[in-house]
């Protein structure tokens, strides 16, 4: 899946188009941390070779990508039958180059 390990498994638990319960999920980990944890933030430096090495968060990134294209897709699908007009005509989100990531928690 993805070039990641075959035992390594992710469930998307809030979409894009859940902005409120992402950030609620994210606080909720992060509740009660005021500091990077030093140890964690070492461990995934020497995992990544200080960030040089970010293929599979890169595969993580491209599969949450995949999954914002088909919940739009569907999303728009959707819209076809309801009243108030369609999205199916917007500009469509074709891939990773149509994003810009300004940050990102690793979870470990």
């Amino acid at each position: 899946m993805l070039g990641l390990p075959s035992s390594t498994i992710f469930d998307v638990v809030a979409n894009h188009l859940e902005p409120k319960k992402t950030l609620d999920i994210l606080r909720h980990l992060c509740q009660g941390q005021t500091e990077p944890i030093t140890d964690l933030c070492r461990r995934f430096n020497e995992k990544t070779n200080d960030g040089r090495k970010m293929t599979t968060y890169s595969d993580l990134l491209q599969g949450a990508v995949t999954s914002i294209i088909d919940i739009n897709e569907d999303s728009d699908l959707d819209s076809l039958f309801r009243p108030g007009g369609t999205t199916a005509l917007r500009a469509q989100v074709g891939g990773l180059d149509d994003f810009e990531l300004i940050c990102f928690v690793v979870v470990m």
